[in-house]
């Protein structure tokens, strides 16, 4: 398509001879600033997809493409969060967030000039996120909410055009994820970079995606694309509605289906 951001067109990934494919014949297209949730049985390959995404990984056959150029390596473009905040515990918060901008070309040639810009460029992301005076907290001074939050922030803080999440909220309480949910959902409405999110959470994927795909068993296999046609900007109170409801219940039937087979 010729208005594909990212365009994954026949991939087959495995990891080595013996254990066969990850995942086998996926193809889609996703628009620049479209929001896609990726949900499926553990082990389906979610996670492998989004390394091809990202250029960590390199298909063993087909193509991936992004901003119309063949993936061939890491890419600079692509900001990452996953389930674990991971941040460096001898680092503050502020020193966790700036970490892509030390690490990153072309950040990290004018880093030690442009230290106090990029600082209060991480400053009004914490901000943005409810973490304003937590600058100078270290990671065992934060609650696990306050953590992935930080995580997010540092995904974001070099500008990625393309964001990756992989399952970022799955180990939190219902009411912090439900709180991070609404924060991401406002992040993406102010900067709209791409997102692929995988998680295993339907309402997850419901509330926050504008297309949820499901995946087979592995190797994985795309099975369903559901659009998500409940117009934003969503609040939670839509995730008690008829029509949220019965996509959820749609996308849990795909799923049952699966482990059935």
């Amino acid at each position: 398509m010729s208005d594909a951001f990212v365009e994954v067109d026949k991939v087959d990934l495995a990891y080595d001879e013996v254990s066969g494919n990850a995942i086998e014949d996926v193809s889609l297209s996703m628009k620049e600033r479209e929001f896609i949730a990726m949900v499926g049985p553990s082990g389906c390959g979610k996670s492998t997809f989004m390394k091809l995404c990202s250029g960590l990984r390199r298909p063993s056959k087909g193509q991936v493409i992004v901003e119309g150029r063949e993936v061939s390596g890491p890419l600079k473009i692509v900001g990452m969060a996953f389930q674990n905040a991971t941040l460096l515990p001898w680092r503050t918060t502020l020193g966790n967030v700036l970490l892509p901008l030390e690490i990153v070309q072309p950040y990290r040639a004018s880093f030690k000039e442009k230290k106090a810009e990029y600082a209060e460029r991480a400053r009004a992301l914490l901000r943005s996120v409810g973490l304003d005076g937590y600058e100078n907290r270290f990671p065992w001074e934060l609650s696990g909410g306050m953590q992935q939050r930080v995580s997010i922030c540092r995904a974001l803080v070099h500008e990625p055009k393309l964001l990756l999440l992989d399952e970022p909220f799955a180990a939190l309480d219902a009411f912090t994820r439900e709180e991070l949910w609404c924060i991401l959902r406002d992040l993406w409405m102010l900067k709209r970079f791409t997102v692929v999110l995988v998680t295993h959470d339907l309402r997850e994927a419901t509330f926050l995606a504008d297309t949820v795909y499901v995946m087979s068993k592995r190797p994985g296999r795309i099975l369903a694309r559901r659009d998500i046609d409940i117009p934003r900007p969503r609040e939670l109170e839509v995730t008690y509605s008829d029509k949220f409801v019965g996509i959820v219940l749609e996308l849990r039937e795909h799923i049952g289906r699966i482990r059935k087979a």
